[in-house]
């Protein structure tokens, strides 16, 4: 059987261990973000999305990641604080990860390795790399950095 979204284990932002399989018959858009970048703004629209779409099956979900410009320096405490002053962030925030190189979150290689990259040799380019996900826990799309989430509303519509 070939793997799904739902068959990996992340931690939260908090630290807890947590299941993918949580959202299972969700669509999803999973980003690596970064509190000091040029797209850090997108946090708005990726909110906007989410408060839009939650109640119909959407999750944005959050992956913090200092390998590009050092744009994620804080530690876990510090990003969650920055999301909810800066931007009010609400969806599922997770601990920092490493999205290219050896100690890749198996997450972020699953999701490169389903949906790869044009300019980068299976490499996430920058942050605000957004992969989205259906129901079925299958990568159906994936974004540059310079996509805006509301450039993806019709997509994710389209999948609820």
């Amino acid at each position: 059987m070939s793997q799904t979204i739902t068959d990996f284990n992340v931690t939260t932002i908090d630290g807890s261990s947590q299941s993918m399989s949580q959202y299972k018959d969700k669509v999803l858009l999973i980003v690596n973000v970064a509190s000091q970048c040029g797209f850090t703004y997108q946090y708005e629209g990726l909110e906007n999305l989410y408060k839009k779409y939650k109640d119909r099956g959407f999750v944005v979900l959050g992956f913090p990641c200092n390998q590009f410009g050092a744009q994620e320096p804080g530690d876990e405490n510090e990003i969650k604080n920055f999301c909810k002053m800066k931007y009010d962030v609400s969806f599922p925030l997770f601990k920092k990860i490493d999205v290219n190189g050896p100690n890749t979150e198996p997450l972020f290689m699953f999701l490169k390795n389903e949906k790869k990259a044009f300019f980068v040799v299976n490499g996430i380019a920058w942050n605000f790399t957004k992969f989205l996900v259906d129901r079925n826990g299958k990568v159906v799309g994936r974004y540059q950095p310079t996509a805006k989430p509301e450039s993806l509303a019709d997509k994710i519509e389209s999948l609820l």
